[in-house]
């Protein structure tokens, strides 16, 4: 595989940060990057090196819940479906209004979108994660919205068809 079909399969496990993938292109890949549990080490160790300021950028590309849209002004394919498996396209007008309420409190506080693997939940849980978490401190919860990107980039890989 060449590196423009590489960043093509691999460029959006990562939400609006294709740089990540080209960056391991770049680098070279090792025969031990070739399963979905090699890559993913490899790209998390791109991002943790990356510094604070692509980490922020990376943070900034993601969407709020069930509010405004990511960076460009478009959801994407990945993140429409997550949210929707979620149910939370199906908020009620009172769980909607919570929603943008701490949408907008914990971008406030943090400068970053809440990012929560939204995959597998129901949207009472992710309620129930977004009230605990919007109480945490920048640090510890810098670190939680980079494991949770972390962990949508791991769940994003595994759907890729080479990998199944």
């Amino acid at each position: 595989m060449g590196r423009e079909d590489f960043i093509a399969v691999f460029g959006h496990i990562y939400e609006k940060s294709p740089w990540i993938v080209e960056q391991a292109w770049d680098q070279g890949l090792a025969s031990t990057e070739d399963s979905p549990e090699g890559l993913h080490r490899t790209l998390v160790a791109i991002v943790e090196e990356a510094g604070p300021e692509l980490q922020i950028r990376l943070l900034r590309a993601h969407p709020d819940l069930t509010g405004k849209l990511g960076v460009g002004g478009v959801l994407t394919v990945e993140s429409r479906s997550e949210q929707a498996g979620a149910g939370l396209d199906q908020c009620t007008k009172a769980e909607y209004a919570e929603f943008q309420s701490l949408n907008q409190s914990y971008t406030q506080q943090f400068g970053f979108p809440f990012i929560l693997a939204v995959r597998g939940r129901n949207r009472q849980q992710v309620l129930e994660n977004f009230r605990k978490r919007i109480d945490s401190d920048r640090d510890d919860e810098f670190a939680e919205a980079l494991r949770q990107v972390h962990r949508i980039a791991w769940l994003r890989l595994q759907e890729i068809e080479c990998y199944n």
